[in-house]
């Protein structure tokens, strides 16, 4: 697939090193000569130095026989004017582009052919703020995936010692919980992935993403660790866009405190969100965390642009006595650096992004694609089309698909209906399969098993 990125920066910068692992021809496009050649040095990929919205840069790029345009650049006015132009006069089939004011978001109408031609939208703060607000009604995830409309969720948690399962087979999982129906989709142990089996040892602080139905997910959890209490008190550093939209989906449920420095953007935030306090003052502040009880605070989430700024007040956070922090991290080379320490959880927002835009540059009827472990693991939900003659997937049970190496079935919906999946599961066409890579280098030997066959058409 030729396709054009316009943005060289965390978001664009990851996208292209996703994709130019998979044998796509990439070409990435931005105004900022040391960014572009960092790019080129480390990728398998064309650049272009330009304004991305001008026409000459697309043809420039290889507009003329694009199959994708990605405009991610930091201006939502040059992405919404790059899809225009490719639509008018290049005609690219498929146009995907970052808006992120929210101004431009709620208008009906405004994104069509006839109007602005994007056929895709990401809100990078809409979609990390969903992210975060998952991770807050599940005080004990690393990690909470919907699949199927919310149906299904994968859930992943870490282990810890004196857990009903720790130091157990998993197909004890079955005897501890008759009722509910769960598959361990796979185990990180050391940061090395092991691929579950029925004789598969859990042990404490191993990485363990199960898949559910939404309604027993909890009882899962509740095997693998003791549970922690849900939150009540939040306490959020930085009252930008993700800041004020967060504390605007969960000030009604809980009891929500944003600090943020700039006196006007307090004021807007006073006028804005409801229920929340607004603190006017740094979160390095160890006075102003102290006089405002961080102690008894469940929850410290900072979200600043600033990554060192973010660290800083989360150590000191936890330091003070916040019971968990939780950290967003926009350089994905800090993650590994810092979770699992003083930080229970870094959430990057490029991470969170990237699977909204690959689950469009996929080949096959794939509705959804999670990055999973920091980008080398992914979980993605297929469509399964055709008949037994034309499918190598349709009428045969999973213990007979030939699966790629490292790679597991989870879970289907069929329907309405929710079924875990067993050796014994027969997959049916229309079926949504829910499916976990351990090493995202398979995808296309994944999308290759569910295409269909000559026969079918």
């Amino acid at each position: 697939m030729k396709i054009i990125i316009l943005g060289a920066g965390q978001v664009g910068g990851t996208l292209a090193e996703h994709l130019a692992s998979e044998a796509n021809d990439i070409t990435v496009v931005d105004t900022d000569q040391d960014r572009l050649r960092a790019l080129g040095d480390r990728l398998d990929i064309r650049t272009v130095h330009g304004r991305g919205s001008f026409p000459t840069v697309l043809r420039q790029a290889g507009a003329d026989d694009a199959d994708m345009l990605v405009a991610v650049t930091s201006s939502d006015e040059t992405n919404m004017v790059a899809c225009q132009v490719a639509y008018t006069l290049f005609q690219t089939p498929t146009k995907i582009a970052r808006v992120r004011e929210s101004a431009y978001l709620t208008r009906s109408g405004l994104f069509a052919n006839a109007a602005i031609p994007v056929d895709v939208l990401i809100s990078p703060e809409q979609v990390v703020t969903h992210y975060i607000k998952r991770l807050i009604e599940y005080p004990s995830a690393l990690q909470v995936i919907d699949f199927a409309g919310g149906k299904v969720q994968m859930v992943a948690v870490k282990a810890y010692y004196g857990g009903p399962l720790v130091g157990q087979q998993l197909r004890q999982l079955r005897t501890h919980m008759p009722n509910v129906d769960t598959r361990v989709a796979a185990i990180f142990r050391r940061d090395r992935p092991i691929i579950p089996q029925g004789d598969t040892v859990i042990e404490a602080d191993d990485e363990v993403f199960f898949i559910a139905a939404k309604a027993d997910i909890r009882a899962v959890m509740g095997e693998m660790r003791r549970l922690d209490e849900s939150y009540k008190r939040i306490v959020i550093a930085g009252g930008g866009q993700i800041g004020e939209r967060l504390a605007e989906a969960i000030e009604n449920r809980y009891q929500v405190k944003i600090i943020e420095m700039n006196p006007a953007r307090c004021r807007h935030l006073s006028d804005t969100l409801n229920n929340t306090v607004i603190l006017q003052g740094s979160s390095s502040d160890r006075d102003l965390l102290m006089e405002e009880n961080i102690d008894n605070a469940d929850l410290f989430l900072a979200l600043t642009n600033d990554d060192e700024a973010n660290i800083m007040s989360s150590l000191l956070a936890k330091r003070l006595g916040a019971k968990k922090v939780m950290t967003l991290i926009n350089n994905p080379a800090y993650v590994d650096l810092v979770q699992g320490g003083e930080i229970d959880v870094a959430v990057s927002p490029q991470l969170a992004t990237i699977g909204t835009l690959l689950a469009h540059v996929r080949r096959g009827d794939i509705v959804s694609v999670h990055s999973l472990r920091r980008g080398a693991a992914e979980a993605i939900e297929i469509v399964a089309h055709g008949d037994a003659k034309s499918s190598k997937v349709i009428g045969k049970a999973i213990m007979h698909i030939n699966l790629p190496p490292g790679t597991t079935i989870g879970a289907i919906t069929r329907a309405d209906q929710v079924l875990i999946a067993h050796d014994s599961t027969v997959i049916e066409s229309g079926d949504h399969v829910i499916m976990f890579l351990v090493d995202k280098k398979y995808i296309r030997d994944v999308e290759r098993l569910f295409q269909v066959g000559l026969s079918f058409f």
